[in-house]
């Protein structure tokens, strides 16, 4: 009698608690319809892991002080007032494209500003050497952020190239994501840094992930790659500070990267991120640095816009910047990325590009790191193949680059992905440009990366037995959970 009246009550508990999580699921605002799907599938087909994973992942919450702490780094700083250089001038954008960068405004609060020089890498190794050179040559301050940063040999020369700077009295300051730059932020070598003076943080720290529903979900990730030296130079692009041979994940090397040296006022930009990312963690004022006078452009130079997203910016924000420059394709659109799991619109936008007469070209690794992301990306195969997407996947290593040209004259490049992580958890920080030349330059890396690959076409997709195209599509499915 005793027992059943305990499993009766047992039953009883766990129907009221499933309940509670499916309406929660149902009821969390901004999220798509099929994410609300997605969680209430897993939470009645298997209920205790399902609210478990639930209760650790099912919410973007980055906890009420982080957030706080947001917010007030976001109000002291304030949004570029009208008339200032962060603020732009929609009148060096072309009429076509200017809707383009009004979302990007929209989001970040920066308009396009002229007179920028922009470099692009030739690979990661030349990278990370001309930031070395950049850094020697800094004379106020650097600021360095990473989502991954090893003990490697690239990792290190940043290292030592930043105590160099520390010990000639410029003001460096290092921060690292602390899931992605574990190693090196339980290294010496992050220690050793913070004895020659350079002053550290950590972005999004972890602690119990037990405790993170409360106190911030702990895949709530810091994605960005940036750098900005003296208020005039920045980098910006997909590349980690590592070497390309990725020693962490070395069997699916190397790391392609594109990674781009910007010289001018989207510096400025940038170091707005940096400064909110920084005063978030960091009891320091850093605000003097965004009323100093931003380094003068040249008279003919790269239009660009900075563009910062995270879980503290609306959750459409990535999206709605990818849907909008795919719309706004008239003649070529190509895009790489390693993590192609999209948003429905975003993937109805990419075939709708191809619809209307759009060459429209897809560029993904041919062997991902991420087996879920991998067999999700390829669940899109045949409706972007039917529209008339031209799909290659790159077999010399993981394509890493986040890059898309429009119509040979607009580029967007940085750390975010067209996939779920990146639009919903990750901070990331991206670069808009407007430049013909520069657009070339792009569209001809991409161009190498489309010869070296191969092209995947509709029969290879119908040669897919049953059981592949089952798990792809069922690995989409749950995408939003994954």
């Amino acid at each position: 009698m005793t027992s059943g009246i305990l499993a009766a009550s047992f039953l009883t508990t766990h129907i009221a608690l499933q309940a509670a999580f499916i309406l929660r699921a149902l009821l969390r605002p901004h999220r798509e319809p099929s994410a609300r799907m997605a969680w209430v599938l897993v939470i009645l087909a298997v209920p205790a892991i399902g609210m478990l994973a639930y209760f650790l992942f099912g919410e973007t919450n980055i906890g009420r002080k982080r957030a706080a702490r947001y917010r007030e780094a976001s109000r002291l700083i304030s949004e570029p007032k009208a008339g200032s250089s962060e603020a732009g001038d929609f009148d060096l954008v072309s009429p076509r494209h200017r809707h383009l960068f009004r979302v990007g405004q929209s989001i970040s609060g920066f308009g396009p500003v002229g007179g920028n020089a922009a470099e692009l890498m030739p690979d990661s190794d030349a990278a990370i050497d001309a930031l070395v050179a950049d850094i020697d040559a800094a004379s106020d301050h650097v600021h360095l952020l990473f989502y991954i940063w090893l003990e490697d040999r690239n990792g290190l020369k940043i290292v030592d190239a930043a105590k160099r700077a520390s010990g000639r009295g410029v003001t460096v300051r290092a921060m690292a994501d602390d899931i992605g730059s574990r190693k090196m932020i339980r290294s010496r070598h992050w220690g050793d840094m913070e004895a020659a003076g350079v002053n550290v943080a950590r972005a999004l720290p972890i602690s119990n992930p037990f405790l993170h529903p409360i106190r911030g979900r702990v895949d709530l990730r810091n994605h960005r790659k940036m750098v900005i030296i003296d208020n005039g130079v920045t980098y910006c692009g997909s590349q980690n500070c590592a070497d390309p041979d990725f020693r962490i994940k070395a069997k699916f090397a190397p790391w392609v990267d594109l990674m781009v040296r910007f010289e001018g006022p989207a510096a400025r930009q940038n170091q707005w991120l940096f400064v909110q990312d920084w005063m978030a963690h960091v009891d320091e004022d850093l605000r003097d640095l965004l009323e100093a006078p931003p380094v003068a452009g040249k008279e003919t130079g790269i239009v660009a816009q900075v563009i910062g997203t995270g879980p503290t910016v609306r959750s459409s924000a990535m999206p709605e910047m990818f849907e909008v420059l795919m719309h706004g394709a008239r003649d070529e659109l190509v895009v790489t990325t390693p993590y192609y799991v999209p948003t429905e619109p975003m993937q109805s936008a990419l075939c709708a590009a191809a619809h209307r007469g759009v060459r429209t070209n897809l560029v993904l690794p041919a062997r991902n790191d991420s087996w879920v992301v991998a067999a999700a990306s390829r669940s899109y195969y045949s409706e972007l193949l039917e529209a008339g997407v031209r799909i290659f996947e790159y077999p010399h290593g993981l394509l890493h680059t986040k890059s898309l040209t429009l119509d040979g004259e607009i580029a967007l490049i940085g750390s975010a992905n067209l996939d779920r992580r990146s639009f919903d958890l990750n901070y990331e920080n991206n670069i808009l440009l407007q430049n013909r030349d520069f657009a070339v330059r792009l569209r001809a890396r991409q161009r190498d990366y489309i010869e070296a690959s191969s092209e995947i076409l509709a029969s290879d997709v119908a040669s897919w037995g049953i059981g592949r195209r089952l798990w792809n599509n069922s690995i989409a499915m749950l995408g939003p959970v994954l």
